[in-house]
Parts: C-alpha cells; sequence; structure tokens
C-alpha cells in the first residue's frame, strides 16, 4: 500500500477487510479461503487525515469511518457511496455502532462522545455525554444490555447505560496508565480492559454496581469545616491556613487531607485499586466484605491495542515495545470473580 495503514475492520462471514491509512484513504480487500490471496475491490475517498477506527456493518452493508480531520464518515459498502457525514470540534478517535437501532458512538480528542442516528439520507444528533478528563481511546458496546463502555486517557472505563434512558454512569478504575483498547465478551458478560500500564482488566458485568457520587463543591471542609486555600474571608476570620480540597470517591463529599488520610477499595463502585474515602465512609466500611469483582493481569508490555476471538478464546495484545503476543485466556474467559 502506499501509505501506513492504521485502522482494520475484518468480516469473517463475508472475509472482506477494510484498512484504513495515514493519508486518509479506505481500501476495500477480500481474502480467499486458504488466506493465501487478497484481492482488491474497492477504495473509499472523502478523509484527508489518519484513519482512527472503521467498522463494517454486515446487517445493512454500511462501512463506518472516523479520521483526525475531525470527520466521521458513512458509506454504501456495496455501491461506495459515500451516505453522510458529520463533523465534530476535535479529532475523532473511536467508534461503534448499533445496527438495531442504527446509532454511531463517536468518541472524540476532546473527551465527548456525541451519540448519532444514522439513515441514508443523513443524521440526527440523540445526544452529547461527557464523562473523562480527557480524550476517548476506545469503545465497546453490549448490545443486549444497551450498555456502552468507554476508555479514557484518564485511566479510567466509564459504563454508559444508554438503554436505561436515566443517564446513569459509573466508573471502573484498576489502571494507572491510559486505557487503551477495550472488548466486551458477550457470552461471558465480561469487560476485558487493556493500557498503557501493562494491564488488562477482566470485569464482572453481571453484577450490579452503584453509580459513582457526584462531588460536591463547598468552600470548606464539610467534615471539619476548615477553609480551602481559596476561601480568604474565612482563613482571615479564624486566623489559619487554608487547606487543599479533595473528594471522597464513596460520598463524593469536599473534604481536607486530615479528614481523609485513608485509602480502601470499592469495588461495588467500580474501584479495585484503593482510593481516597474520608474518615466517616473509612470507618463504615473497613470492617465490611469488599469481595473484588475484577481480575487483573500483567502482560509485561504497555498495550497500545488488544482483540479477543471469544469462539477460539484467544487474546492479542500489540505494545509500545514492538511485540504482538497472543495469550490462551480460556481461564480468564471463565473465570468469574466472587460477587
Amino acid at each position: 500500500m502506499p501509505h501506513p495503514a492504521t485502522a482494520f475492520a475484518f468480516n469473517q462471514e463475508t472475509r472482506k477487510l477494510f484498512v484504513g491509512t495515514e493519508s486518509g484513504s479506505i481500501t476495500e480487500f477480500v481474502i480467499s479461503n486458504d488466506s493465501n490471496r487478497l484481492t482488491q475491490l474497492k477504495d473509499y475517498s472523502g478523509h484527508n487525515k489518519r484513519i482512527t477506527a472503521l467498522h463494517f456493518a454486515l446487517e445493512c452493508e454500511w462501512l463506518l469511518s472516523c479520521s483526525r480531520d475531525k470527520t466521521f464518515r458513512w458509506y454504501c459498502s456495496e455501491s461506495g457511496r459515500l451516505l453522510g457525514s458529520f463533523t465534530l470540534s476535535a479529532w475523532i478517535t473511536a467508534l461503534q455502532f448499533d445496527f438495531p437501532s442504527k446509532c454511531a458512538f463517536v468518541g472524540d480528542f476532546s473527551g465527548a462522545i456525541s451519540v448519532l442516528r444514522l439513515s441514508e439520507s443523513g443524521h440526527q444528533l440523540v445526544t452529547t455525554i461527557r464523562g473523562h478528563a480527557s480524550s476517548i481511546r476506545s469503545l465497546a458496546w453490549d448490545s443486549k444490555r444497551q450498555q456502552l463502555f468507554s476508555g479514557g486517557f484518564d485511566s479510567t472505563v466509564v459504563v454508559w447505560d444508554i438503554g436505561g434512558k436515566e443517564g446513569i454512569a459509573y466508573e471502573l478504575q484498576a489502571h494507572t496508565g491510559k486505557v487503551t483498547s477495550l472488548h466486551y465478551a458477550a457470552s461471558t458478560q465480561q469487560l476485558f480492559s487493556a493500557g498503557e500500564d501493562g494491564i488488562v482488566a477482566i470485569w464482572n458485568m453481571d453484577i450490579k454496581r452503584n453509580e459513582t457520587p457526584s462531588w460536591v463543591e463547598s468552600d470548606n471542609c464539610q467534615q471539619c469545616n476548615k477553609p480551602f486555600f481559596w476561601n480568604f474571608r474565612m482563613m482571615f476570620d479564624t486566623k489559619t491556613l487554608g487547606q487543599r480540597q479533595h473528594h471522597c470517591r464513596n460520598c463524593g463529599k469536599a473534604v481536607c487531607e486530615a479528614c481523609s488520610p485513608n485509602r480502601l477499595t470499592i469495588p461495588l463502585m467500580g474501584f479495585e485499586t484503593a482510593v481516597r474515602v474520608c474518615s466517616i465512609c473509612y470507618a463504615l466500611l473497613k470492617d465490611k466484605d469488599r469481595p473484588s469483582h475484577a481480575v487483573l493481569i500483567n502482560v509485561l508490555h504497555a498495550v497500545m491495542s488488544m482483540d479477543l476471538d471469544e469462539m477460539k478464546k484467544r487474546m492479542v495484545t500489540v505494545g509500545q515495545d514492538r511485540v504482538v503476543k497472543v495469550w490462551d485466556v480460556r481461564e480468564l474467559f471463565s473465570l468469574k470473580s466472587e460477587q
């Protein structure tokens, strides 16, 4: 190919392979049954910068693409005709599609996810959702329960209950680096997340987790009432130094360092690593049984991309070290943390 490949989509049933490139071009190939021959079928034009994600929807014969040129496009894969496009204000970095509703989920570099309802004649912007402090890197979709999973540069996975239509979202936190890849295994209701920290987390998704509390903003610590450093009037009146504001991950209250010295795991909120909790919540939680609902595996390289074959129970990780590793994950597929 004249330009480096940057994105792929392969359909096993039709053996069609779609390859996006650094220049923005997309080429469709068909792979022979013996995998020894690659035949070029057609090219798709429209983008002018790196293709960041591709998705082929066989049910409606659509090819969906997104690019660093800030555009999302969808094509008829039978004719190669452009059906529509949508422009965002930031690089588009991740893509998922739900065929029954014809909804596309488009993540971008600003941390937003645009939800679009598509048709052959146009689109409707349903909503834009935000839950990450930085860029979206990967998206996964649970079509049965209508849940969207997003992984970001902020080391967090966010679970969005799209089907519930109540705006419920909660976090899954186990990574210490950028979350680069997500894959939802529908057969076992497990979410696989991989990151630059070299960790693959396998999340048990057949349990009900609690929604992450909203953080409360206050001028004073909500436990000891000491002023935070911007509360100049109270600092002057009480002749005390201002405190730095922190937040309890269990209740969301604004607290100072002295009132939140402890750390705990809170698996039912998705916190598999120890996080800050206030003194009151620590006293309530420290003696309670808090079994883990995830398994963390060190794959010994910073993962840039990860994919999963549920039928063969194989996982592939591609690292910053330029090494491709193939993993037998039969045990991980069947492994369930105690609930």
